[in-house]
């Protein structure tokens, strides 16, 4: 029978009380022991997230920043850095995509509302950057490794769509100006065509009425109202008047007298004489009148003092 011999005073199990918290002393022996677990740690649960390929970009960048810079002193800035450029980029190129496809559906409907014939397309199609829109609207929830393409599969879209909407604007203002200049040149003429036919409208207007004017009763007018406004000649000096040039020339402003030379209603002597009264004096009455009552005016005083000399010498 083996028997064991128990150490006086040493105490027994039922005495024992254990102990299982480490002494600070302890704790740091061991981490002087393993050096890189800390780092190890936040290697580990990054690669994790790789490997797995189903960590979204929050997710990824949700691991603690101090828990990260306490692990790995070395490298967390650059790998939250890198972390977070790729999801900037995303939401900018979102952001960029978003803007031109709006762009692009503006200037379609500006296109339409126009009505202008641009001879080619009209529209600008914007489906497949909407697509990428929504894939990088989820930017929150995409695996980190799909991130980057998606945003480079968005900006080359983005490019494309924003150039087309370049060209499609360019060829919408050379069509509207080339319209405001065909509405302009249109105006012109039927502004030309308007005053050529009011001048036209007026030349005949006058021809009508210096053909009225130059026929015995609108001679005749011509005169009694010249008589009476620019002499005060009233009735019985326009009677005179009447005798003398009915004598004269009959009030025919296109008389002349072969063997004189002597023209007109009033007969001046030569005709060009009344040319002091105007240019047209060969083929307008109101001119020859002019000359005439003139020259009554300035030899005889009156009509009926140069009528009474016709009557007494068969001129005047």
């Amino acid at each position: 029978m083996l028997t064991t011999r128990t150490p006086e005073n040493a105490p027994t199990d039922s005495d024992r009380t254990f102990d299982f918290a480490p002494s600070r002393r302890s704790l740091r022996t061991a981490r002087r022991r393993v050096p890189g677990l800390p780092a190890l740690i936040a290697g580990g649960a990054l690669g994790l997230a790789a490997i797995v390929g189903i960590g979204s970009t929050t997710a990824a960048v949700a691991l603690d920043p101090d828990f990260v810079a306490a692990a790995s002193p070395s490298a967390p800035n650059a790998q939250l850095q890198a972390l977070t450029g790729i999801t900037a980029e995303a939401r900018t190129t979102l952001e960029a995509a978003r803007a031109a496809a709006a762009g692009a559906r503006s200037v379609s409907a500006q296109v339409e509302a126009s009505g202008l014939d641009l001879a080619g397309p009209t529209a600008v199609d914007t489906s497949a950057l909407d697509e990428h829109v929504d894939r990088l609207a989820a930017v929150d929830v995409v695996p980190l490794l799909l991130l980057p393409d998606l945003t480079a599969d968005a900006l080359t879209e983005t490019k494309k769509v924003t150039q087309l909407t370049r060209d499609l604007r360019e060829r919408m203002d050379a069509a509207a100006a080339e319209r405001a200049a065909a509405e302009a040149a249109a105006e012109a003429a039927a502004k030309k065509a308007r005053e050529a036919e009011a001048a036209a409208k007026k030349a005949r207007e006058a021809a009508a009425a210096l053909a009225a004017a130059n026929t015995v009763e609108g001679a005749k007018a011509t005169a009694r109202s010249l008589a009476s406004s620019q002499y005060g000649w009233g009735g019985d000096q326009f009677s005179c008047l009447d005798s003398l040039w009915t004598k004269e020339s009959g009030w025919n402003y296109q008389a002349y007298n072969d063997s004189s030379g002597a023209t007109g209603i009033p007969q001046s002597l030569p005709g060009s004489k009344m040319a002091s009264a105007g240019a047209d004096w060969q083929t307008n009455a109101a001119t020859q009148i002019r000359w005439g009552l003139e020259y009554i005016a300035a030899a005889y005083g009156t009509p009926c003092s140069a009528w009474g000399h016709s009557q007494a010498t068969n001129w005047y």
